[in-house]
């Protein structure tokens, strides 16, 4: 018999960064059009903006995610940021 262990990996299991997601309420020229791209790409190209921008952005993913123990599927404004820190280096 296997004895189960519970840690931090349980809750935030490893992020698949080439999943689709699209980065939407950002403004690109005139139009206001969501880039989908990889999670990563997505997620760096939200670092990059301005803090307004920021606040203002929302990512939707392919699929869910477990960050923390909380199972999600779309981020707004500045909680994106914790994506920010589990990028790959």
């Amino acid at each position: 018999m296997t004895e189960a262990t519970w840690g931090n990996d349980t809750k935030t299991p490893p992020i698949d960064w080439r999943m689709s997601a699209a980065l939407e309420d950002v403004p690109r020229g005139a139009e206001d059009v969501a880039e989908v791209t990889s999670l990563e790409g997505a997620v760096r190209a939200w670092r990059e903006l301005d803090p307004a921008h920021q606040s203002a952005a929302t990512l939707t993913l392919e699929r869910a995610i477990q960050l923390d123990g909380v199972s999600l599927t779309a981020f707004t404004g500045n909680s994106i940021a914790a994506l920010v820190e589990k990028l790959p280096a």
